[in-house]
């Protein structure tokens, strides 16, 4: 017996008033402010006709029996160029995109879903919190989706953009995440707005100067991408999905050459200055290194003195980690290490190799760092590094002095190849404050047989004399604490080189719950 009609046409109507949301007068309002819908944005992430939605029919009405079709969230699984995502889209239009005890449970049922089935999840947060007619189940709600974000913490990926509001408590859950994107205009995102920090505390505070992309990007470091608008951001999540695995038993999406071929890239001899002092952009070597249109920097706009992404080289997926000389001499410093150390401890979550290029004088000396705990900070690039068991490969261009040498991952620090060029000095100190120290009865008797300036030129002797005995590759490379001392041009084809034969790769770690970093 067929179905009857009557049943399909309820069917086809239930779908036409989800697929609404909160109306056509609340869609159009926001394609005035140039917004997406919560499904225009769905569409956008998918490949098309491959987005399979859960929970379309959900509609808990609030005491006064308004319909909310979705319950305000959009969720369900589709297809990124063509590999499985989980995704979460908060609904603007329906009650502010506001969060209920249905709402936080649709978003939970499919980051357990997610789990299970190992797929990178996707939330698109816009909300304008809590349903405070649900009381204390949206506080439960929150509490739910905060306990799955830990538990697909490692596991699978987890990226969230912020396209709209996201306040107070909701703010925890992108934070819980891996990468964050948030769009330059129509979002915002805080733990408490300008009218709460004026009552609590009488200070004046626009929400510019805390709450934007670009001061999350800048400052507080709490997002990793801005994009200019919705369709912006959903690219970027597409390219940094490009680079991940779907879950951590895969390894990142290789694409394996099937040979390596030699080949010198000369600007790269000709790249470093000749005053070890002087900076230049380590932009320019990553460039060199790795494939057209295959490198994705990572928190761009924070602490620029380390560059943080993720590449291809000769089609390989790796984490690159360079220190970048043209800010603050490359030294380490607090927000540094902090953005450093995460991004070490994703990659190794997901198998993906690093690749570390060192120029570092050293941590950022300093009151205000001292007072802040760059010891604390700094630590956590040590125990990243030694915690990590992907393949680690580090390049020290220049300068790799005391402690600093170590938090880039030294041969002692479980580096499987260490390559330098020439140039490059690993010593605990540079030769020119070594030097003074190690020969100070010398330069003193100068002193007092000819005065300052004889003190001075015995100085500049000493050091031309034996500078590549105090920081040279050479008693590195003799001392076996290097692979091999190359030029610059080979960097490329080594690099590559030492990504294919590592990623076959397994290292084990002695049976315990988990280490503690220094938070």
């Amino acid at each position: 017996m067929p179905i009857q009609p009557k049943l399909l046409e309820e069917l086809n109507k239930r779908r036409e008033e989800a697929k609404l949301g909160g109306g056509a007068d609340k869609i159009a309002k926001r394609h005035e402010k140039g917004q997406l819908t919560a499904r225009e944005r769905v569409e956008n992430l998918f490949d098309t006709n491959s987005f399979q939605e859960a929970g379309l029919h959900v509609d808990q009405a609030r005491p006064s029996g308004k319909r909310l079709p979705g319950d305000g969230v959009i969720t369900g699984i589709g297809n990124v160029d063509g590999r499985p995502v989980a995704v979460f889209s908060q609904d603007f239009t329906v009650s502010g995109g506001s969060l209920s005890q249905m709402h936080a449970q649709k978003i939970s049922d499919l980051q357990e879903q997610a789990c299970e089935l190992g797929f990178p999840i996707v939330g698109i947060n816009d909300s304008g919190g809590a349903r405070i007619q649900e009381g204390i189940w949206g506080l439960s709600g929150y509490g739910h989706v905060f306990y799955r974000n830990v538990q697909a913490s490692g596991l699978v990926p987890q990226i969230s953009i912020i396209a709209g509001p996201c306040a107070g408590g909701a703010a925890y859950s992108p934070a819980l995440t891996d990468f964050l994107i948030q769009t330059r205009k129509n979002a915002e995102m805080y733990i408490c707005g300008p009218s709460v920090i004026k009552a609590a505390t009488g200070q004046e505070a626009p929400v510019e100067q805390f709450g934007t992309a670009e001061a999350h990007a800048s400052i507080s470091g709490n997002i990793h991408f801005v994009a200019e608008n919705d369709k912006d951001a959903l690219a970027i999540t597409k390219r940094l999905l490009s680079f991940l695995p779907l879950n951590n038993m895969q390894n990142p999406p290789h694409v394996l050459p099937d040979a390596i071929t030699e080949t010198k890239i000369e600007s790269l001899n000709e790249l470093v200055p000749a005053d070890s002092k002087t900076g230049f952009d380590v932009h320019k070597v990553i460039e060199a290194i790795t494939d057209k249109g295959g490198w994705l920097e990572v928190q761009r706009d924070f602490a620029k003195n380390i560059v943080i992404g993720f590449a291809r080289i000769e089609g390989m997926v790796a984490g690159i980690i360079a220190n970048q000389p043209a800010v603050k001499a490359g030294s380490l410093d607090i927000d540094s290490s902090d953005k450093g150390a995460r991004f070490i401890r994703f990659c190794n979550a997901f198998n993906i190799p690093v690749v570390n290029l060192v120029d570092v004088p050293g941590f950022m000396p300093g009151l205000a760092q001292e007072r802040g705990g760059i010891i604390r900070h700094g630590a956590k690039m040590l125990f990243a590094y030694a915690a990590a068991t992907v393949p680690k490969i580090t390049v020290i261009m220049r300068k790799a002095y005391g402690g600093s040498y170590l938090a880039m991952c030294s041969k002692d620090m479980g580096a499987d190849f260490v390559y330098a060029w020439p140039c490059a000095e690993i010593a605990v100190m540079g030769a020119d404050g070594a030097i003074p120290v190690v020969y100070k009865k010398e330069i003193d008797a100068a002193k007092a047989e000819g005065g300052e300036a004889a003190a001075k030129a015995k100085k500049a002797e000493l050091i031309e004399k034996y500078h590549d005995k105090f920081a040279s590759p050479w008693q590195a490379a003799e001392t076996n604490m290097i692979t091999d001392v190359i030029e610059p041009s080979e960097t490329r084809y080594t690099v590559a080189l030492a990504l294919r034969f590592s990623l076959t790769k397994r290292s084990t770690r002695p049976p315990k719950k988990h280490g503690l970093i220094p938070l």
